[in-house]
């Protein structure tokens, strides 16, 4: 995202008849031109784009962007100036512009910048929808004629420079986003595209490439794009990683983008949902460690079936099993994990950033049902823990459970089998919720006096309650 803004009055002094129009279709209406420059030394803009240019009041673009519009930046002499069929070149005016740049760190900062003028035109490295600061103009001037204007972006130009097709690579950004959040996007013999920033060099993607499990990794690294500098470099993630041990880091530009090309996975991270229980840190627990089993955990995300935009709370959520593989595998759904037991929240915490799922998943030490009332409203419920709280929780839970909303409880004990029951047919008497319930019997395997035996685990009862519309 942009830090260095410069402000410019624009005094192109092209007033066409398409300018006028531009400027005159929006009459009252704040207008925001938002205009990609691509990737390369001087930016080629589509006619559309440069009437827009011409016609705005204010230019918001770092040094290095408005440096690629020098040719556009200048000011023509008058049409009438000059005798019929004589011609004049015009000097880029890139050395004569105004001198004042301000710092703007906040976005929010930007945003008053943008609201001081009535047509304005915003700078974009690349496509400013792809990654861009075009997104973040949407959301935040809703009520402005906001027009964009693309152009071929990094991610583009780097897959044509090693000839990779765009389709076949997965695009990540870690820029001004926490480092873990690679690992949700490291699979097998995945090829990854990163946008990066100075906590995502190249040799740090390195370290938590080997620290996954991908040792074969292949990192290749493409800098100033467009330019006549433009290189590639290869490394492994080894090599990588052994130069940064040794004092011998390599120096890269600030323009690049990172590939990553994964290799066979030999760790940790999950191709598919159902994450080894052993995998999971429990601490001083160990085995006994408080998550749900991984044959349990796979019956409960197929109960919630996890969506894109769904808010979730996992209640009780003990070292996260549960709460880590609902972010995992849908990293568009928030998920809040309450727990409050302190060795556990702690594990709960470890196993957030050994898997990455740093972005989507909020842990919170509290203890239900007081601990929620501050959280946002939940569309999906899974319990897996109430500390004897259980009849509690069902009646305000399901009280404020919007339509079509979810709850998911789990129970081992007699006794929350019978209060599950009891909610069970209370619901079936008002005919307010779709239910299912199932009981998952597991006998794992072990080795008794030199022979394969297999030893039955406590059964576990799932309950779905889902609340149906009010007719």
């Amino acid at each position: 995202m942009m830090n260095f803004f410069s402000k410019l009055v624009n005094k192109l002094g092209l007033a066409s008849s398409a300018s006028n129009q531009i400027r005159s279709h929006a009459t009252g209406v704040r207008e925001i031109s938002v205009i990609g420059l691509g990737v390369a030394e001087n930016a080629t803009l589509s006619e559309q784009a440069l009437l827009a240019l011409q016609s705005a009041d204010l230019v918001i673009g770092s040094e290095r962007q408005l440096l690629t519009l020098e040719k556009y930046l200048a000011v023509p002499p008058a049409i009438d100036s000059l005798e019929e069929g004589e011609q004049q070149a015009v000097e880029p005016k890139g050395d004569h512009l105004p001198p004042r740049t301000e710092i703007l760190p906040k976005l929010k900062d930007l945003k008053a910048l943008i609201e001081t003028e009535q047509n304005v035109v915003v700078l974009g490295s690349g496509d400013p929808l792809y990654y861009g600061i075009g997104t973040w103009i949407s959301k935040n001037f809703k009520d402005a004629s906001v027009r964009f204007f693309p152009a071929v972006s990094s991610i583009t130009q780097a897959c044509h420079s090693l000839s990779i097709a765009q389709q076949d690579v997965n695009v990540v950004s870690l820029h001004g986003r926490p480092l873990e959040r690679l690992k949700v996007a490291l699979k097998a013999q995945q090829t990854l595209l990163l946008l990066t920033d100075q906590d995502s060099l190249p040799q740090h993607v390195a370290s938590v490439c080997l620290e996954s499990g991908f040792f074969d990794a292949e990192i290749m690294v493409c800098e100033r794009l467009g330019y006549k500098e433009q290189k590639i470099s290869r490394f492994t993630a080894a090599e990588l990683c052994e130069a940064e041990t040794n004092g011998q880091r390599p120096a890269f530009d600030t323009l690049h983008v990172t590939f990553v090309i994964c290799g066979e996975n030999r760790g940790f991270l999950p191709e598919f949902p159902g994450i080894k229980d052993a995998d999971f840190e429990t601490g001083e627990l160990g085995s006994k460690g408080m998550i749900s089993k991984r044959e349990v955990r796979l019956a409960i995300l197929s109960l919630l079936q996890p969506s894109k935009g769904d808010l979730i709370w996992d209640i009780g959520a003990g070292c996260g099993g549960v709460s880590i593989e609902l972010a995992y595998w849908q990293s568009k759904a928030t998920v809040y994990a309450i727990e409050h037991n302190q060795e556990r929240f702690n594990c709960l915490m470890k196993n957030q950033i050994k898997f990455g799922v740093v972005k989507n998943l909020k842990p919170q030490f509290s203890r239900a049902p007081e601990g929620l009332a501050t959280l946002p409203a939940a569309n999906k419920i899974f319990i897996g823990g109430s500390d004897g709280e259980l009849p509690t929780l069902l009646t305000q839970l399901w009280a404020k459970l919007p339509e079509h909303g979810q709850i998911v409880v789990s129970a081992v004990m007699e006794k929350t089998k019978a209060q599950l029951l009891d909610f069970y047919s209370q619901r079936e008497d008002l005919k307010d919720a779709e239910l299912e319930t199932l009981q998952i019997a597991v006998n794992k395997s072990r080795t008794l006096g030199g022979q394969l035996a297999y030893r039955p685990a406590l059964a576990v009862s799932l309950f779905s309650f889902t609340k149906k519309a009010v007719s």
